[in-house]
């Protein structure tokens, strides 16, 4: 980094010191082409401790905001909340230069890093539940597997009621600001972040909620280890969380295709038209134009899928393996959908993407194959299937468990 960089206060006896990524536009598959950031925080109390790090080339950065407010050397106790090397990939740097009294983490987390960094590093396992004393406050920490990694762990500083989430609540975006309110247009990466990363985890979300009730959390600050620090919006994040883990059914579809010579496209857009001219919000997503990453966010809030591919030597075309493959992965739940696409001698193609929803558990429509151009009769066959996909979403029939 050029120049120094300076701690941002967000409460008494706290402080941002983490590092804003304006470049990355790639993290582990999903787009993000508005960069990130990744956050610590350091807790100015008479146990001086330090909450998560920052990746590894960012290390500097951290320091500088560290050394702008206290001497690196008076951290006592340093929680690793996830260790995720974009959040724990400083901490041997950081442990070599100022060898702190302790370094705490799940009982998940001691093992997780370990595996990491192959250290001997003596690690203390936090108890789920149990606390730090900081002097003026304390630490209490809340075991939350598999958001998103078996070693998540949240901190509490209970007097101050400000939790650290690590990456629960968090998005994908850099920003010179440090809080929600100061950037009002984060709804979509939030919305991007759950569906790409936390979709599959659905159900584990849900329990989340039912032990932070029952632990009695309810924070006054939420600061993620990503994104915008929560101070206006504590309550609505929270519920829109429980909202998306909900995989409730909508009256939204997604058309999502690829095509060769275009017969594919033509399939796509009457399919889309049979859909919106029904009065069903329709997002159709050719992947020459879109990210495999934004269909996903487009899909977190959908009741249908739809999907079209050429076939090329008796398989799907490449781009549509990539989408489709991704997107079981994230295992959207309770959607309706139907295959489509052109072929020249085996419709292969439009099997393979059956098979791709019928793992997704889509409930699925007769599918549509075209050999080589659609005529009209085809043409009007797609937006008959768009028709018959709407009247099924805006009847409500077969809508998931919620």
């Amino acid at each position: 980094m050029q120049g120094p960089a300076k701690a941002v206060k967000i409460a008494e006896n706290v402080y941002w010191v983490g590092a804003v990524d304006w470049d990355l536009r790639d993290f582990h598959g999903y787009s993000t082409h508005r960069g990130t950031t990744y956050n610590a925080y350091l807790l100015t109390t008479k146990k001086v401790t330090l909450i998560d790090t920052v990746k590894a080339p960012f290390y500097g950065e951290m320091l500088s905001r560290i050394s702008s407010v206290i001497d690196p050397r008076k951290i006592q106790c340093v929680v690793s909340n996830h260790a995720e090397s974009d959040h724990s990939g400083s901490l041997p740097l950081f442990l070599k230069d100022f060898k702190p009294e302790k370094v705490i983490a799940s009982a998940l987390g001691v093992k997780a890093l370990a595996a990491h960094y192959h250290w001997d590093i003596p690690v203390e396992a936090a108890l789920d539940g149990g606390t730090l004393d900081l002097g003026s406050d304390r630490l209490r920490f809340l075991e939350t597997r598999m958001l998103h990694w078996p070693d998540s762990m949240f901190s509490l500083m209970e007097s101050s009621g400000i939790l650290f989430s690590n990456d629960a609540f968090g998005m994908h975006l850099a920003s010179s600001a440090r809080f929600d309110d100061e950037v009002p247009d984060w709804y979509y990466e939030a919305a991007k972040y759950y569906a790409n990363i936390l979709m599959p985890l659905s159900d584990v979300v849900l329990s989340l909620f039912k032990k932070m009730e029952a632990a009695k959390l309810s924070p006054r600050m939420i600061a993620p280890d990503h994104g915008p620090i929560w101070r206006k919006d504590v309550q609505r994040i929270q519920e829109l969380w429980k909202g998306w883990a909900l995989l409730k059914r909508t009256d939204k579809a997604v058309v999502v295709y690829d095509s060769m010579w275009g017969a594919t496209d033509k399939l796509a857009r009457a399919v889309a038209e049979g859909l919106s001219s029904s009065g069903t919000k329709t997002c159709l997503m050719p992947l020459k134009a879109n990210d495999r990453s934004d269909i996903a966010c487009e899909l977190l809030d959908a009741g249908a899928l739809v999907a079209g591919s050429p076939t090329l030597n008796r398989e799907l075309f490449p781009p549509m393996a990539d989408v489709l493959t991704y997107l079981r992965g994230l295992k959207r739940k309770n959607l309706l959908g139907a295959a489509f696409g052109s072929y020249g001698w085996s419709p292969d193609g439009v099997k393979k993407v059956e098979e791709y929803l019928d793992q997704l558990g889509v409930e699925r429509l007769p599918s549509l194959s075209c050999k080589y151009a659609p005529d009209a009769a085809k043409l009007e066959e797609a937006f008959k299937l768009g028709q018959d996909l709407s009247a099924r979403l805006r009847a409500g029939v077969s809508v998931g468990a919620d």
